[in-house]
């Protein structure tokens, strides 16, 4: 006999078939198949031409089934069951209520928005999974071209084609001075006032477009002077407490990581900022991507 699963046997016999094995009687079943007593007839009968085995015996009381047929039966439960359960997650997946999110946050932009999105995210889809890590721009870059991660938050400006790009937030860059600085007893920080103090930033291939922009804002006419590099914005801040060094510093991190021995001080208009975005391949066929981007809309 042909495997009841195999893709040659009929799903519409095999759902009658298993109506009419709890039923044991043609006429009952094809009411509750909403067929007609023949047309029943003949579903199970090519059915069993399909499977090469007599499935039903027929007497003048009803019908009983055959050996074979108690085990196509039982076979059949388990199978259509299976595939009305895959057939729903399919429909849910489409419809993106359900399905899998591989997301990567960046580390300098948690918080404010970019939590509450994925906040909302969660509320609205509770059935999507959401499987998230957390690296800087270019390494999240790289995971999505890979496809190794979904949709990922970036700090623009991202120079790949095959990424979408939808802005979530802006936020404004402080400065971050020792707290016995000079610099310490300004309101607000002049471009001229920073012009070759020693500065602390993360590497630049941790971000370049984010790098590049910060020194356009922070010091438009140069005199950027790097003292060294630091991995990431918890060293920055601890290398400008615990020295003479200064850091730009997103505002949202530099609020959450302030510490003893230093301040935070605002710029003198125009006032630099920084953006943070969802990326996510523009040819991207999971549903949950569009679903987190329609919450940007």
């Amino acid at each position: 006999m042909e495997d009841a699963r195999t893709p040659g046997v009929d799903l519409d016999r095999l759902r009658s078939f298993v109506v009419l094995a709890e039923e044991l009687h043609f006429t009952r079943a094809a009411a509750l198949l909403h067929l007609t007593q023949p047309a029943l007839s003949q579903q199970i009968r090519a059915l069993e031409r399909q499977l090469g085995a007599e499935l039903v015996r027929r007497d003048a009381r009803g019908c009983s089934l055959s050996e074979v047929g108690r085990l196509v039966a039982a076979e059949a439960r388990r199978v259509l069951a299976d595939v009305d359960a895959g057939l729903a997650r399919i429909r849910a997946a489409v419809g993106g209520r359900e399905g899998r999110l591989r997301l990567a946050y960046t580390r300098s932009a948690r918080g404010g928005r970019v939590d509450a999105l994925i906040g909302r995210f969660r509320e609205l889809h509770p059935q999507i999974e959401v499987v998230a890590e957390t690296a800087w721009t270019a390494p999240n870059v790289a995971g999505l071209l890979a496809g190794r991660f979904d949709a990922a938050f970036v700090r623009p400006p991202i120079d790949e084609p095959a990424l979408a790009c939808r802005h979530v937030d802006r936020e404004e860059l402080l400065l971050a001075v020792p707290r016995r600085h000079r610099l310490a007893q300004c309101r607000r920080i002049q471009r001229a006032d920073i012009t070759g103090e020693p500065a602390v930033m993360w590497p630049r291939e941790n971000g370049p477009g984010m790098y590049d922009r910060i020194i356009a804002q922070v010091w438009p006419d140069g005199g950027f002077r790097l003292a060294h590099h630091e991995p990431d914005d918890e060293q920055l801040l601890r290398a400008v407490a615990g020295g003479a060094v200064i850091a730009a510093v997103p505002e949202g991190r530099a609020r959450a990581l302030t510490m003893p021995g230093l301040c935070l001080r605002r710029f003198a208009a125009p006032t630099p900022t920084v953006d943070v975005a969802l990326a996510y391949p523009k040819d991207s066929t999971n549903p949950a991507v569009h679903r987190l981007a329609e919450l940007l809309l």
